[in-house]
């Protein structure tokens, strides 16, 4: 719901910083697996509790996330590079949940499990949609120039970094937390199932 308002904020500084880098021969993938490698690190220090710098190294991995998209406008964007950046992005949505879960199992277990549900559901319903719209050649550079469609919805990747910011310097209310996100993710996927509906399906 706020990609497409925080883009125009952070596109400039993101796309200066991706023409340095480019310069410089840093790749875009490169960028991508580093901000994983951060994002992996950060699920590793939240399990152990290390819940601070757990969150610097979740800003540090979606920095990565924005940059390497500013790297690749800036040399070359192949199709392969978005499909490695969607894949990392996947696992470090998954693996911040899990690293809560492996915290404080009796804690974090139920509401973990259901979140982790959510993002699943919530994520096919993305790529799905994405699919669809590469068929109909559809576009848009609302949220930013993607290499997949980027269909918006209740969350979006802002909705979910801050999420995450306030798991870490909350942690000890991850259930609830967990338990209301997980639930809008599961509103966020209904919706844009009807929205599909609407788009697609020949009959309508």
């Amino acid at each position: 719901m706020l990609d497409s308002r925080i883009r125009p904020l952070i596109d400039p500084p993101l796309n200066a910083l991706g023409r340095g880098l480019a310069r410089k021969g840093v790749s875009a993938n490169g960028v991508t697996l580093m901000g994983l490698v951060f994002g992996l690190c950060a699920a590793a220090a939240l399990a152990l509790q290390q819940f601070y710098l757990g969150l610097l190294l979740v800003l540090l991995s979606r920095l990565a996330d924005g940059l390497d998209g500013a790297v690749a406008r800036a040399s070359q964007k192949t199709r392969f590079g978005g499909y490695l950046d969607i894949t990392c992005d996947f696992l470090f949505y998954g693996a911040i949940p899990m690293a809560f879960v492996w915290a404080d199992p009796t804690s974090n277990g139920a509401a973990g499990a259901w979140l982790l549900t959510s993002f699943y559901f919530n994520g096919a319903t993305f790529l799905g949609y994405a699919v669809l719209a590469e068929q109909q050649g559809m576009e848009t550079r609302e949220r930013g120039s993607k290499s997949l469609y980027f269909a918006g919805g209740l969350l979006e990747g802002t909705e979910t970094i801050g999420f995450f910011v306030a798991l870490c310097l909350w942690p000890a209310f991850f259930a609830p937390m967990a338990w209301v996100f997980g639930a809008l993710c599961f509103v966020t996927a209904g919706l844009r199932i009807l929205l599909a509906r609407q788009m697609f399906d020949p009959r309508d």
